[in-house]
């Protein structure tokens, strides 16, 4: 996998995925002595862990032969203060609706994606707390330690 990164001046950057063939603007805040011209870094990175996972349960409940309604997610991070900030934990919230989905395939497929397939979320060394809604009920997925799971150490 490769990205170009190209220099557009003060703090604005555009990446441009050699897979995918996208881009997609970077800059910093007004503050950082960028012009907000587009997602911050970090802003990227939870992006990216919010579609690595989505992209996972979209598909383990199609495979499930599972009709999805509405599926939304909400994503929290906590950083440290000290430098380089990094994500120390990180809430996702799964919002679903549909006549086929159940609690338990749900949570079924919410897992596999944590545990097993999402590259950007096993990439990271941060705490996790995970929740889905299904329906309009919430329930909670206990995950395991970060320094336990996948390449997380």
């Amino acid at each position: 996998m490769r990205v170009d990164v190209k220099w557009l001046g003060k703090r604005a950057f555009e990446a441009l995925g050699q897979t995918s063939g996208h881009t997609v603007r970077i800059d910093a805040a007004e503050s950082a002595g960028g012009e907000g011209s587009g997602v911050r870094p970090m802003e990227m990175l939870l992006m990216g862990v919010g579609g690595c996972t989505g992209i996972d349960i979209a598909m383990i409940l199609e495979k499930m032969r599972l009709h999805i309604d509405r599926f939304e997610m909400t994503l929290n991070a906590e950083r440290a203060e000290k430098h380089p900030q990094r994500f120390t934990k990180i809430t996702i919230d799964y919002v679903l609706d549909g006549p086929d989905l159940t609690h338990e395939k749900v949570k079924r497929a919410v897992e596999l994606s944590y545990h097993t397939y999402c590259s950007a979320l096993n990439s990271l060394n941060a705490d996790f707390e995970i929740r889905y809604t299904l329906n309009g009920e919430t329930r909670t997925v206990v995950p395991a330690p970060a320094e336990s799971v996948g390449g997380r150490a």
